[in-house]
């Protein structure tokens, strides 16, 4: 009897550790088997038939921000990317502080998105808490994620790092929706995780992918098929009620004198913005006639993180980069990224500049970043478009979830 009841109790051990171990796991709904990129104005204009013909299937096309900035080239990403037969969805990057603020940004979000033929479930991006309680934003996603739902009938998921995955989202929202997962080491074997969520439908496994028809780095993802909405129709109309969005898809056509860096300045763009959106190969060669079309947000250029902020530099006769670099103490490689130029010597009086974020920095030209409440070197690492083992590696972190209010850290 006794050796019975021994071998129950060892059966009994083993299905409460396999029970503990389902628990704490996080793993793919089902088979990852569909490639993604998830893009923004940081990538410009980009070949979508080169994207397809790369053996990417899904893209995510960031659609508003906030709540009153749609980003600049979320028209044209959409566009072409239905035109070359690209399963395509929308996310919104969310920053309300309160509910009534959060129901406010998910109406613009579905204003931005109306009308438009849409695959794959809505994403909300929600990373930047500026120091509220977690019970409050909570509330927040829950509010956002209902009214989306509520005005587009389709639903919406959760794009989440995987701390914040853990710590910050609760099990209520995780029942809301599903996850997107950020997570750039081994998301195969993440078997002792206590997240909120027990399987994720995508994740973002990367954002230092290269993708032919995109120049520089951008986002991969590999998706479940459970990334898919049932119902595929159009979003439903939506009244903007904020009012003050102002991204405009704007033609233009050139008069004799004009100058790529006049029309820029006019419309509060860039001349490499309208040079890409256009396939202008030599920025000095416009023709009277010729039709340009422009896209402009003259509130905000689309910069995902308001804490770095952004200044537009005007080049006057005699400046270089490496003058430029050093007054504002970015690197030359950033702002050569940022405003994709092709060639770093060649730049001319009235070209405007675009520089994110606020730096100090030392001579030669490194960027340093001051550690403030509730970052996490994933969040850092996004905004600065690198990597956060690399942020770890140059500063001799050992500890990658243990960084303190004040601590510099140096990017590059």
């Amino acid at each position: 009897m006794r050796k019975k009841v021994l071998k129950i109790s060892g059966i009994f051990l083993v299905f409460i550790f396999t029970f503990i171990n389902s628990i704490y796991a996080l793993s793919p709904q089902s088979e990852l088997k569909y490639e993604g990129i998830d893009v923004s104005d940081w990538q410009g204009y980009i070949d979508y038939s080169q994207v397809k013909n790369s053996g990417i299937d899904v893209v995510y096309i960031k659609a508003s921000q906030g709540n009153s900035i749609k980003d600049p080239y979320f028209e044209i990403n959409y566009e072409n990317a239905k035109a070359n037969n690209l399963k395509v969805g929308f996310y919104h990057f969310l920053t309300a502080t309160t509910i009534e603020e959060a129901e406010q940004q998910a109406t613009f979000f579905t204003s931005v998105i109306s009308g438009k033929q849409v695959d794959c479930k809505l994403a909300m991006d929600y990373e930047q808490f500026d120091g509220i309680d977690t019970q409050l934003i909570n509330q927040i996603a829950m509010a956002f994620m209902q009214k989306v739902e509520e005005l587009t009938k389709k639903q919406v998921i959760i794009y989440s790092d995987l701390y914040n995955s853990e710590s910050t989202f609760n099990s209520e929202l995780a029942s809301q929706g599903e996850l997107w997962l950020a997570y750039y080491g081994d998301y195969k074997n993440l078997e002792n995780v206590n997240s909120s969520w027990s399987t994720f439908i995508g994740v973002q496994y990367t954002d230092q992918g290269n993708v032919a028809g995109i120049n520089g780095k951008v986002d991969r993802d590999l998706f479940t098929e459970e990334i898919f909405l049932d119902d595929s129709s159009e979003i439903p109309n939506t009244e903007n009620s904020n009012g003050n969005y102002n991204t405009e898809k704007i033609y233009y056509t050139v008069k004799r004198g004009d100058t790529l860096s006049a029309i820029a300045s006019q419309y509060g763009t860039t001349v490499q913005e309208i040079a890409q959106i256009n396939r202008i190969q030599n920025v000095n060669l416009i023709y009277p006639g010729q039709v340009l079309r422009i896209t402009t947000n003259s509130s905000n250029h689309g910069s995902e993180t308001n804490s770095t902020g952004k200044t537009y530099y005007t080049i006057k006769r005699g400046d270089t980069l490496w003058g430029i670099s050093r007054r504002y103490g970015v690197s030359i490689q950033n702002i050569v990224s940022w405003n994709n130029i092709q060639n770093p010597n060649l730049i001319y009086p009235g070209q405007r500049l675009i520089l994110y974020g606020n730096y100090s920095s030392s001579n030669s030209g490194n960027i340093y970043y001051t550690v403030q409440r509730g970052d996490t070197l994933w969040r850092i690492a996004r905004r600065y478009r690198t990597c956060p083992i690399r942020i770890a590696r140059i500063n001799g972190i050992t500890n990658t979830n243990l960084i303190y209010p004040g601590q510099i850290l140096k990017i590059y």
